[in-house]
């Protein structure tokens, strides 16, 4: 089985079946089972271990030990859809909703770029609230005073008209994770009027334009198998984004799936080590999810091959109302005021936060 491990760094693509393979040699669970260290899971560990040892090689062979560290802004946690994993879904009532202006954003950006960040990473629900003038603005203003600075959006489906507007602005990179490749599973997470062609087609129509692309998955999500797992693996080798984003599920009590089990660990360190090989030069976060699953979660995802961290510079008191999620971590190490912790935590496995524009170089 280490064969395909080697074939991956050589070739960096493998067939369907191997990427199976893989996955089940890892233990083949998506879930929280996947977490548990007993059984063939612990019998894999060496398997595992080789894997994310080779995705770590390759990281430092492209990155050095520095991580890029950008600054996250939640910007609003309006959002039009009903996504049923997501805890500001749009029937959710129990959300304290916000929306930052253009002056705070623009403040949040100072704060960041007195702490020594060169990257600014705009996410929120999609909210039509927040015009696609004004969002197109908000860049411009951004890009007015930060002229050097990287500027990333994660604002959901626009449209391609605003992503063009959006570009045009001064905006350098779009994240929007395609969740799964497979329609039924896609239909299974999300309410009818999205669609998993819209969301590819935006992909592309981002691709177009000229932005730096990324998408990715939660590893396991309701209804995810081994096949919808191979399918995104798939795809993801074939659209070959700047950008691989991917954490694992985790449940939110508001929500039609609130009683479900996170994902697992295991497979997340596994899924980032095989997008670090089939990519060497892909910019892979650590995500909070992976620091909120385990504590210690961001360090396991670092040395699985992940090189961007994204502490959170939104406003402390919005912070808890971005709640993706039950429990989600934004405070301490996970916190743009937290740079100090930050560099500790990543001292302690020889790694050190690379504060730097940190754009793709193919």
């Amino acid at each position: 089985m280490l064969q395909l491990i080697d074939k991956l760094i050589v070739t960096h693509r493998l067939e369907p079946g191997e990427y199976r393979l893989l996955l089940e040699k890892i233990g083949g669970e998506t879930g929280a089972g996947g977490n548990e260290r007993g059984g063939e899971a612990a019998t894999n560990d060496s398997f595992l271990d080789a894997l994310t040892a080779a995705a770590r090689k390759v990281a430092i062979e492209n990155f050095g030990n520095g991580v890029y560290a950008r600054g996250l802004i939640e910007i609003s946690n309006f959002c039009r859809n009903d996504c049923l994993y997501c805890g500001i879904r749009r029937s959710n009532r129990n959300v304290a909703r916000y929306r930052l202006s253009k002056e705070q954003i623009v403040a949040c950006c100072r704060l960041g770029a007195d702490l020594g960040f060169q990257s600014f990473v705009l996410q929120g629900g999609e909210d039509m609230g927040m015009s696609d003038d004004a969002i197109a603005e908000i860049v411009a203003e951004i890009r007015r005073e930060f002229p050097r600075h990287a500027i990333t959006l994660s604002l959901g489906e626009r449209g391609r008209e605003a992503f063009q507007r959006f570009f045009d602005a001064g905006a350098d990179r779009y994240l929007l994770r395609h969740e799964t490749a497979d329609n039924q599973h896609y239909t299974h997470l999300h309410p009818a009027e999205m669609s998993l062609e819209k969301r590819l087609q935006a992909l592309h129509d981002l691709r177009e334009i000229g932005y730096q692309v990324g998408t990715g998955i939660m590893v396991g999500s309701p209804g995810q198998t081994l096949e919808t797992l191979v399918k995104d693996i798939v795809f993801i080798e074939h659209f070959r984004p700047e950008m691989v984003g991917l954490g694992p599920f985790l449940p939110q009590h508001d929500t039609p799936f609130g009683g479900e089990k996170p994902g697992s660990l295991r497979m997340t360190l596994a899924l980032l080590a095989i997008f670090r090989l089939m990519m060497p030069r892909a910019l892979i976060p650590s995500t909070t999810s992976l620091a909120t699953l385990a504590s210690e979660g961001r360090v396991r995802g670092i040395l699985a091959g992940a090189n961007v961290v994204m502490p959170n510079l939104s406003p402390v008191e919005t912070r808890a109302l971005y709640a993706l999620y039950d429990g989600k971590k934004s405070f301490g190490t996970e916190a743009a005021e937290g740079v100090a912790a930050l560099t500790s935590e990543l001292a302690t496995i020889g790694y050190q936060p690379a504060f730097v524009r940190g754009d793709y170089r193919g």
